[in-house]
This record gives structure tokens, C-alpha cells and sequence, in this order.
């Protein structure tokens, strides 16, 4: 018999799918219109410039103007409307001459349908074009790119479409071979740790082979980025809920994972409320240090979301919030779990020990760096850091370092 609670739990889940469905209908709206993947940013939980306030999706199509996406699905009006007024009212944001928000509410059942489009036209900002999608939207931007049906929202249905996208993701990171193809173990991995978009420029590198994208090796100089939960067993500890702690944590893994892929970056693992991620493998932009630096700040903002969320269930009242970062710069060993394998990667070198012990002593949406990353940044970006005292650190000695606030942190 289901609960209330399981009830809920369904509900959380569906509105991260939903999330997720959005920016690949997005992102693949762009790329059909003629941009590459890679000129195509979303960055999830975008903060907005007040507390507790972050935009679901932010897109920046290259050339274009960007616009925000809300996923607003089986929530009450009333609620709906609090939610966009927080975000979205006159003194919210600027500029916000001309740019779109497009807000996602299922119609079914909702007999006030016409007047609640009228009342968050009336709460948000008169400069935001606002463009409603109902579910019957979705489902037919769904069909029209991805050929295939949302038949009830379900679990079964939702993991039928994701099926179909990670096949359509398959055929553009692989060849249009894969369009029909059961996907195999290592191209189901490099989709997970990979953009597709970043796939795909690899194969247009004549990197023809999966075997190929990343074989055991020696790779320098790769940036390291981690990240994990302030806090983390202290929100734990004072969760009655355990179904909370979960939520929290798949949205954080989602939108964590999302971030990471879409800089261009490889997600290498999660451990229970940490990130790590890698900048710098092969194929990898010229920009990739600038890349792990935004994704790192991106990440902040994440987590900070998901802080501010999970304390809106709790009594008691958290001392930090958000994510701590370090990251590092410097050679890294691949190598394969289990002979001829490449499915399964690990890596192996100092860059790895450095990050983790200047995350260690990083604190709420600190961002600290060691100095051989700070020497890799621009003057201006240089200017944003200040050095901290020397880290000590097993193995590796005192680690000169800087330390910076990620910036939408600092408004708070």
C-alpha cells in the first residue's frame, strides 16, 4: 500500500526527471537549429541573486539570449505561484529585458488553469516573456525529437524515454549506427561520465574507438575538482525523515553529475556526499582550467539549493550549508580495474591527495586552489583569490594555496 510519503518521494523523483528531460529537449533544440553541443550551456540551480532563491535551469545557447526554465509539476497553485514570485518578481533580477521563462505545470485536473497563467503573469517581473508548457507540450516536444511516446507519467514510462534519449545520445556521441543499437557497458559508462557532446567531438577527432577515448595512461596536467556536503552528518543526524536524506542526495547527485558533463568535464565518482571530477583529459577544450573553475562555482550554487532545501524539512537549524571545494592541477595515472578492461577506470596520482586535503579546509562555498592551478588563471581571475595559510598535508608536505568565494556566494 502506498503512503503519503511514498507518494512524495514519487513526486521528487518525477519533477528531477522532468528536470533532466528539459535540458536534452533543450539542449537538442539548439544543436537541431545548428549549434554544437558544446556551444549550448545549462547550468541547474542558477542562483538569482537572493537567499534560497535559484532558477530550476538557466540556458545560454551561443549567440543567443539566455532564458530559464521552471519545473513546476504537481505542485498547488497557490505554491506555484509563492514559488515564481520569490524568483521572479520586479526586483528579482536585471536585466530581464526580453528574456524568456518557460514554466512547466501539468493542467491536468487543474480547473483554474486559465487564471493561474493570469496570476504569475501578474507576480513576475513585466519584462520576462513567460511561455507556459503543459504536459502536453512536453509530450510533444518528446515525440517531435525523440520519437517516442510519455504514455502516463510513470515509472515505467519516464525510464522508457530515458531509454530512448540515452539511445538518441548514443547515436550522436557514437554514429548513427548506435540509433538502434543496444547500448554496451562501456558506451552506457562513457555516456554516464561524459557529455555526449564531448563524445562526439572525440569521434570527430578520428577518435573512432570507445576503447580509445580513454586508454590507461599517464595524462598531465589535469585539473581536479572536489567537492562534497558542509555539514553533511550533522543534517543527517537531525533528519527524522530518512526519505529526506535521500532526496537531498539525488538531487544532488543529479544536478552535480548534469554540471560536471555540460562544462566538458568527466564525472569520476561520487562518494556518498562527495564529487570528483576531472578537466583536462584528452579532447578537452583549451578553456578546460576556466572550465573547471565555473563548474566549481556552479557546483556551489547546487549546493547551496540543496542545503537550503533539505533545511526547509528540518527542525533543527544547521550551523554551514552548501559545498566545500579544493582543486589541483598536475599528472594523473589512469588505470583499468580488471585486465583489458575500460569500463571500469580508476586513477592514481598526488593531484588527487592535494584536492582532497584543500577541501578539507575549505569552508562554506570556499573554493581553494593550489598555487600551481592559481599560476594557470588569468590576471583578473587571479585578482578574485587571496592566499591562505599553508596547508599540511600526509605524504605531499605544505601546499601553498589560495582561496576564493564562489561569487554567488558572496551576496548571501
Amino acid at each position: 500500500m502506498q503512503t503519503d510519503g511514498d507518494h512524495e518521494d514519487l513526486l521528487d523523483e518525477v519533477r528531477l526527471f522532468l528536470e533532466e528531460l528539459c535540458c536534452d529537449l533543450c539542449r537538442f533544440e539548439h544543436v537541431a537549429a545548428g549549434l554544437a553541443g558544446l556551444d549550448v550551456n545549462i547550468l541547474r540551480e542558477y542562483y538569482l541573486g537572493r537567499p534560497g532563491a535559484f532558477a530550476d535551469l538557466r540556458v545560454e545557447p551561443k549567440g543567443q539570449a539566455p532564458y530559464f526554465l521552471e519545473v513546476k509539476y504537481r505542485y498547488p497553485s497557490a505554491q506555484i505561484v509563492r514559488h515564481l514570485a520569490r524568483k521572479y518578481d520586479r526586483d528579482a533580477l536585471k536585466p530581464l529585458a526580453g528574456l524568456r521563462l518557460i514554466v512547466l505545470i501539468d493542467r491536468e485536473g487543474r480547473d483554474d488553469w486559465e487564471s493561474l497563467k493570469h496570476e504569475i503573469r501578474s507576480v513576475i517581473h513585466p519584462d520576462l516573456q513567460l511561455e507556459i508548457w503543459s504536459e502536453e507540450t512536453v509530450s510533444k516536444l518528446v515525440k517531435d525529437r525523440f520519437h517516442v511516446t510519455i504514455e502516463a507519467p510513470t515509472e515505467s514510462s519516464f525510464l522508457k524515454v530515458r531509454e530512448v534519449i540515452n539511445q538518441a545520445k548514443a547515436a550522436y556521441a557514437f554514429g548513427d549506427q548506435w540509433a538502434n543499437t543496444p547500448l554496451q557497458p562501456l558506451q552506457a559508462a562513457l555516456l554516464w561520465q561524459f557529455g555526449s557532446w564531448y563524445l562526439r567531438e572525440r569521434r570527430q577527432s578520428n577518435v573512432l574507438d570507445a576503447r580509445a577515448i580513454l586508454p590507461p595512461g599517464l595524462y598531465p596536467r589535469v585539473v581536479v575538482v572536489m567537492g562534497d556536503l558542509c555539514s553533511f552528518s550533522s543534517y543527517v543526524r537531525d533528519t527524522p525523515d530518512e526519505r529526506i536524506s535521500r532526496q537531498a542526495l539525488t538531487s544532488f547527485y543529479s544536478r552535480a553529475r548534469y554540471q560536471i558533463i555540460n562544462n566538458g568535464g568527466m564525472l569520476y565518482q561520487f562518494v556518498g556526499d562527495e564529487v570528483v571530477a576531472l578537466y583536462g583529459l584528452p579532447g578537452a577544450p583549451a578553456s578546460y582550467v576556466q572550465d573547471a573553475l565555473d563548474t566549481a562555482r556552479a557546483l556551489a550554487d547546487i549546493g547551496n539549493s540543496v542545503s537550503h532545501h533539505w533545511q526547509r524539512h528540518i527542525d533543527r537549524l544547521q550551523t554551514a550549508s552548501g559545498l566545500h571545494m579544493g582543486m589541483a592541477i598536475g599528472d594523473l595515472q589512469v588505470v583499468s580495474l580488471q585486465p583489458f578492461g575500460r569500463t571500469h577506470m580508476g586513477v592514481v596520482g598526488d593531484v588527487i591527495n592535494m584536492s582532497a586535503r584543500l577541501m578539507s579546509v575549505a569552508g562554506p562555498s570556499e573554493i581553494n586552489v593550489s598555487n600551481s592551478l592559481f599560476c594557470e588563471l588569468s590576471e583578473s581571475q587571479q585578482s578574485e583569490f587571496h592566499e591562505i595559510e599553508p596547508v599540511d598535508a600526509k605524504n605531499l608536505g605544505r601546499i601553498k594555496a589560495w582561496k576564493t568565494i564562489a561569487a554567488h556566494a558572496i551576496a548571501k
